[in-house]
């Protein structure tokens, strides 16, 4: 963070510093108490609710912004207090003047999957040259918005941030940190239904990055995505920039192979083609590497210097990891999350690099469905009775077993396993996975650490 005095935090804020030292110097900026961790922190006390006073007095010196009388923060030493008249106004006026200091690029990254994974390799890209900050890994809640913010300095060249979606306004409000100059919609699929309760929602949820991006931004969007289409584009007037492989777009992917730990295809662009590989496994990896591509050309990078930069990428743990497990099998761990597209992109590439093995696919509970998490299992059902890649059929909960019955009355010829838990799970692939068997773990696996445990112990 470029630092401030505690004066200076007053200006900002149009406040009045009621207690300690206007020289106090401030490193680091937060507004939930737990989230501090060193000394010169600015604290916002946007929400007073079961405060523990000593994180604050642990840390001290510090400076504290608030807009009540507050006893306890009398008796801190170190601790400057600025009073203002309504913290919200106060915390946004910060927010508002630091996000100004800086006039570079920011990428803002949405999508139901693959926004970790683009915003890696984005960054991964811009590395190459650049000084760049971003999301640290999955952790994309509202909460981290301000210290990704304020971890931008005077050094930093580029900014890369995912942006989650829970419910409604959640794009909104974590654009107002950021204001990115370029934004991506990476795809939208049936996800966040304890938020958004209906896909109609979701979908304008995430087109709200229309308005982040404003009419002098670049969108960066998913042209095969059926729910991308529903977003009313008309409105946008700044730069659009597609991708895709099924349609005419800017950034086409196509001749898409399994090569040696990654997908080969040919980008065309501009009327040029260009030979792209990129690390990682799965049609689903190529739209990700076709965003980022296209981001980062957008700021000046040659595609062939990028090309060969990708080729060095490294995935995140658990999206679609594949590894050896007991007995010679192999594993692929994509137990970070579930959804209806992350699992039919998962079976995808069980399907292409089993070479001949037993197939085995073990399926958690689909999270943050709601109402719909039956007629989405339903759906996921039918597509593995459809699909008959399967040898195998592991579920675990009490209502992923439909998935099970939906495949067999599809026509599904595997064989099916319905657990209520992990229990006993272990026992049935200790004798099934061999070197001549390969497993898909998928599940919510940071929802259910047992599963998580289970994949942990079925490694090699």
């Amino acid at each position: 963070m470029k630092p401030f005095s505690a004066e200076e935090i007053n200006k900002i804020v149009n406040g009045k510093i009621i207690q300690g030292s206007p020289d106090t110097l401030i490193k680091k900026a937060v507004y939930y108490v737990e989230n501090i961790n060193s000394s010169n922190t600015l604290l916002f006390l946007r929400v007073i609710q079961k405060i523990d006073w000593k994180i604050i007095s642990q840390y001290a010196p510090c400076v504290v912004v608030t807009d009540k009388e507050l006893e306890p923060l009398k008796a801190i030493k170190d601790c400057t207090v600025i009073k203002v008249d309504n913290i919200e106004l106060g915390f946004w006026a910060f927010i508002y003047f630091y996000r100004n200091l800086f006039h570079i690029p920011v990428v803002a990254v949405t999508g139901t999957c693959g926004k970790s994974t683009t915003k890696e390799m984005i960054i991964h890209l811009l590395r190459s040259k650049w000084k760049v900050e971003g999301t640290l890994a999955s952790a994309n809640s509202r909460t981290h918005n301000i210290s990704y913010l304020t971890e931008i300095d005077d050094s930093t060249e580029a900014a890369v941030f995912e942006t989650a979606v829970g419910r409604p306004g959640d794009l909104n409000n974590c654009c107002k940190y950021y204001k990115p100059t370029i934004g991506i919609i990476t795809n939208i699929s049936l996800d966040h239904m304890k938020g958004c309760k209906t896909m109609e929602n979701y979908i304008k949820a995430k087109g709200e990055m229309l308005n982040c991006i404003g009419d002098k931004g670049t969108l960066i969007i998913n042209v095969d995505d059926e729910n991308i289409k529903k977003i009313p584009m008309s409105t946008f007037k700044g730069t659009l920039v597609t991708f895709g492989i099924k349609n005419s777009c800017d950034f086409q992917g196509s001749k898409i192979e399994f090569g040696d730990k990654g997908m080969k295809f040919i980008l065309t662009f501009n009327k040029s083609e260009y030979k792209i590989f990129v690390p990682g496994y799965g049609e689903h990896q190529v739209y990700n590497a076709l965003a980022a591509l296209a981001a980062v050309y957008q700021l000046g990078f040659n595609i062939e210097e990028a090309a060969m930069v990708l080729k060095s990428f490294k995935n995140l743990p658990l999206h679609v990891e594949v590894i050896k497990g007991i007995n010679g099998s192999v594993i692929i761990n994509d137990t970070w999350n579930t959804n209806l597209s992350s699992l039919k992109a998962g079976i995808e590439v069980l399907n292409g690099i089993a070479k001949g093995r037993k197939r085995i696919a073990l399926i958690g509970e689909v999270g943050d469905l709601e109402d719909l998490k039956l007629e989405t299992y339903i759906e996921i059902g039918k597509m593995i009775g459809k699909d008959q890649a399967l040898d195998i059929l592991i579920t675990i909960g009490n209502q992923a077993g439909e998935i099970g019955c939906e495949a067999l009355k599809a026509g599904f010829k595997g064989e099916v396993y319905p657990f209520k838990t992990v229990e006993g799970i272990y026992e049935l692939l200790e004798g099934r996975l061999n070197s001549n068997a390969i497993i898909l773990i998928k599940s919510a696996g940071y929802h259910d650490w047992t599963i998580l445990d289970l994949a942990k112990s079925l490694e090699g």
